[in-house]
């Protein structure tokens, strides 16, 4: 009989794997047999591991239950909600491809995501708050600022990274994904639009700013002149936080990083309907004629 390590597939350990995607920034989804009744062409605990390019390692013993788990696991990364599945490896003819053994067996699919990340664009008041809200509720937080006054460890000391550089210098050097979170709340409208421009051309899950809905409509339409297309536009998420009467920096982080948690659990209640934005409640129509 072979010895099998947990983890260890063709020279490749799937754990280390794990960790360097997520290191990376990319999801994946592990689906691991998690009860088995009877003869099974694999073994209980068996895991396969699923990119989000599609490509696997690992194995729960091929054929169509694999790959009817492998199409689960690339819904379950897009979701990032788990699945749990059953297979019957009798004679029914959807798994005879040499799996009928008889036995029964459970699957569980989970997603594995990257910690995510949050890039504060000003290094003001409001910022030092949402830092360290954002760092408790885990989110790894960037913060930059063309200013190196503002910008630094000492005035920051949770955050994963701190730049005092020129927003279009460092757009370039930032890996923005599906898991980012842009928070722009710069020191005047023309540094917000600056890294606005930027932020609506990338895949962040979240990107918000800060303002009234005068200035929000006044950046949205100047913006528009620019050719910036409104389907970008459209999800913005300002003026930006939950509407709890918040007024003080620390209230503003507050209500601003449970809109990210909201962007990033997406729960099944209509939270979107508590959220300040203007685009959020379907008032940009009216708004922005």
């Amino acid at each position: 009989m072979v010895a099998r390590v947990a983890g260890k597939i063709d020279g490749m350990d799937l754990f280390d794997e794990i960790v360097r995607l997520r290191r990376m920034g990319q999801k994946c989804a592990l689906a691991t047999i998690v009860q088995v009744n009877g003869s099974i062409p694999s073994y209980e605990s068996a895991k396969l591991l699923v990119r989000e390019d599609g490509s696997m390692i690992g194995t729960i013993g091929g054929g169509c239950v694999e790959a009817e788990v492998w199409n689960a696991a690339r819904e379950v990364i897009a979701t990032e909600r788990p699945r749990q599945m059953k297979f019957s490896l009798g004679q029914d003819a959807a798994y005879d491809n040499g799996l009928i053994c008889g036995g029964q067996l459970e699957v569980f699919v989970e997603a594995i995501v990257p910690q995510p990340k949050a890039y504060i664009f000003g290094a003001g008041h409001i910022s030092k708050s949402l830092c360290k809200v954002a760092s408790l509720a885990g989110f790894a937080v960037t913060v930059i600022d063309n200013r190196e006054q503002y910008a630094n460890r000492e005035r920051f000391p949770e955050a994963e990274d701190v730049f005092a550089e020129e927003y279009e210098e460092l757009f370039p050097k930032l890996t923005i994904r599906d898991t980012s979170y842009v928070i722009i709340v710069t020191r005047g409208h023309r540094d917000d639009m600056r890294v606005l421009r930027w932020a609506v051309e990338t895949p962040a899950r979240y990107i918000s700013m800060i303002g009234s809905r005068r200035k929000v409509i006044g950046v949205v339409k100047e913006l528009e002149k620019e050719g910036v297309a409104r389907t970008g536009l459209d999800r913005l998420f300002a003026p930006m936080g939950f509407e709890i009467g918040a007024i003080t920096p620390e209230e503003i982080a507050v209500s601003v990083v449970a809109e990210m948690i909201a962007a990033r659990r997406n729960p099944d209640s209509k939270w979107r309907e508590h959220s300040k934005s203007i685009f959020q409640t379907g008032a940009a129509q009216a708004l922005l004629k």
